[in-house]
This record gives C-alpha cells, sequence and structure tokens, in this order.
C-alpha cells in the first residue's frame, strides 16, 4: 500500500513574498464503518456485527468521555481532545469570554513510539509508509519515498482533526 501525494500551492505568501509548492496527501476512497468491522473480525473470533457494535459503543463512551472534559488515549491508536477555535473572535477582557466565540472541535494526536534504534519518536500510524506522487504513480517514473518521521503538511492548513 501507498500513500498517494500531489503538489499544492500555498495560498498564503512566506517571509520572501512567495508562494510555495508543498506535498499533500491525495484521497481515494473511504472506508466506513461496515468495511472496518468486516475487516477486524477476519482478524478476530468475533463476528462482523459484534465488533460494529464494539465501534458503534466506542463513539458513545468516547463521546461521553469527551464532553465530560476528559482526554481519552487508545494504546496503539492515539489520544483525542476537545479543543476551541476562536478563530481571531477574541474579546478585550477576560470577563467576555464566552464560548460562543469559538468552534469546538476534536483534535486526534496519533501514538507515539520509539524507533527500533530506540533514538526518535515516530507517530504509529505512518511508520512505515511509502509515498509516491499521484500523477506520477502508474508511469513508473517515481519510486516510492519513504515518509519522514513526523512530517507533517507544511501548507499551513490543519489537517481535519
Amino acid at each position: 500500500m501507498t500513500v498517494l501525494y500531489k503538489s499544492y500551492q500555498s495560498t498564503r505568501a512566506n517571509k520572501a513574498q512567495q508562494k510555495l509548492y508543498h506535498p499533500r496527501v491525495v484521497l481515494v476512497g473511504n472506508v466506513g464503518t461496515d468495511q472496518i468491522a468486516r475487516e477486524i473480525a477476519a482478524y478476530s473470533s468475533l463476528s462482523s456485527g459484534d465488533v460494529k457494535n464494539v465501534i458503534d459503543n466506542l463513539v458513545t463512551v468516547m463521546t461521553q468521555h469527551l464532553q465530560a472534559s476528559q482526554s481519552v488515549t487508545l494504546e496503539g491508536l492515539g489520544s483525542f481532545r476537545l479543543t476551541m477555535n476562536s478563530a481571531g473572535r477574541g474579546v478585550a477582557t477576560a470577563e467576555e469570554v464566552n464560548a460562543a466565540q469559538a468552534k469546538l472541535m476534536v483534535r486526534f494526536l496519533p501514538a507515539t513510539r520509539q524507533n527500533p534504534d530506540g533514538t526518535t519518536a515516530t507517530r504509529s500510524l505512518v511508520t512505515g509508509a511509502k509515498c509516491k506522487r499521484f500523477d506520477r504513480a502508474d508511469d513508473g517514473s517515481l519510486p516510492e519515498e519513504p515518509l519522514e518521521p513526523d512530517a507533517g503538511d507544511d501548507s499551513g492548513e490543519d489537517g481535519g482533526l
């Protein structure tokens, strides 16, 4: 499996007033809960219905904990927490601050682990990923490239969660 990417020109200029190009992941599909449940069931003694029920209940329980101002950590996957983004809608005094100024969002941070040589912490969901340019994925002109540990999207945009 290979992570596909394309070039993307940032909308904001850097300090030298240049709009630079960055790699951006290309999504080629979406996998839903039913498919994930079937695939997990293939690795276990549970039925896909049992797994789907667990996933549904996981979402319910995580929601309850997040809405109680708690973070949730799933070992091997990562941690989830709620954040507020006021997007420049600040106020002059602390007394004026209220929740209507911000959007409530879920922040996900992938689990980390040490590399086999014990040196650098890497993100578990991207360790070992290989990347290939989307527009050259089938012509063989570019080999797969290893993903740099903890490399992020340099385009300046939030990855979503």
